[in-house]
């Protein structure tokens, strides 16, 4: 790993920076995707102390890495990269964890999905409702959010035996997206091994412009800083990123070059910094097209909110 001052503001606490590998495959790069070896090698050869894994194709699938001996080839090469792993985000997009009918599909899933994680030496694993806003009624939210609640404090303490964390990343795409739902949803779960995901952009377009939020419309007056005060103690990692407040294919938040959109990092920094237990930032260029040309700035722009 790369060696270099980028303390957090926590005593003791030294912050990495990684790049999550679905930039290569997402969006616009579904047509010209890199596999997971290249995507690793660009990270790597950018200065990147670590990588965020993708488990979505053609990155790292249970059924592409089924096996132990696949698992340690694939650990090897990032060792040799000098990548770390931040987190690994898995795909249960083909399990709905708001259906009761599919607990235990669900955390089988989870099951084999932290052990991967485990095996590659990934510190946390991701989540998401799954469920888009609007697919649940008004009558029906209540319901659901303690039905998801169940279910991730179940995923939570399998997660624990594999001493990997649990993150929920909030954002307009999926359900639960209100800084109060955030909150709520977080403390229905109570589970010391789950935490919040904490992506800038996302951060945006929840708490400063609302999109696809169900029902009333509600942001906070303080913007993505705001919501950082109202989620203090229940952080776990960060997703840094700038966004323009718009939204991609009308569903998630956009993500551009740093530097040309609204997060306000001057002021931001700090209070990210001061984040207690962060051990890795990474920058997340989700759908961005020409994601390798942003490696190099990108990882210079984060380093210098580090310092």
């Amino acid at each position: 790993m790369r060696d270099y001052d980028s303390w957090g503001s926590t005593p003791g606490n030294f912050v990495k920076i990684s790049f999550g590998s679905w930039a290569f495959t997402f969006g616009p790069r579904a047509r010209r995707a890199l596999g997971f070896a290249e995507s690793a090698k660009l990270i790597a050869a950018a200065g990147y102390d670590g990588i965020e894994i993708s488990g979505f194709p053609p990155h790292v699938t249970l059924d592409q890495y089924r096996s132990s001996q696949s698992r340690q080839e694939l650990v090897r090469m990032l060792g040799d990269l000098g990548l770390g792993v931040s987190a690994y985000v898995p795909d249960f997009t083909r399990v709905n964890p708001l259906i009761e009918a599919n607990r235990q599909r669900y955390l089988d899933a989870m099951s084999a999905h932290v052990e991967l994680s485990a095996e590659l030496g990934g510190p946390a694993l991701r989540v998401d409702p799954v469920v888009a806003p609007g697919c649940i009624s008004d009558q029906e939210c209540e319901a659901a959010a303690d039905q998801l609640a169940r279910i991730w404090s179940e995923a939570a303490d399998i997660a624990a035996r594999s001493k990997v964390r649990l993150l929920w990343e909030f954002e307009p795409g999926f359900a639960f997206n209100k800084p109060s739902e955030v909150v709520s949803l977080y403390e229905q779960v109570g589970h010391s091994n789950f935490q919040i995901l904490f992506d800038t952009a996302h951060a945006y377009l929840c708490a400063v412009v609302g999109a696809r939020q169900q029902g009333e419309r509600q942001t906070l007056a303080g913007g993505v800083e705001g919501l950082l005060e109202l989620l203090a103690g229940r952080i776990g990692h960060i997703h840094l990123v700038d966004t323009d407040g718009t939204l991609y294919g009308d569903e998630t938040s956009t993500h551009c070059n740093f530097g040309e959109g609204v997060i306000p990092f001057d002021t931001l920094a700090p209070k990210l910094r001061a984040v207690p237990g962060i051990q890795w930032w990474c920058v997340d260029m989700s759908f961005h097209a020409e994601a390798e040309r942003v490696l190099s700035s990108s990882l210079a722009f984060a380093r210098r909110l580090l310092r």
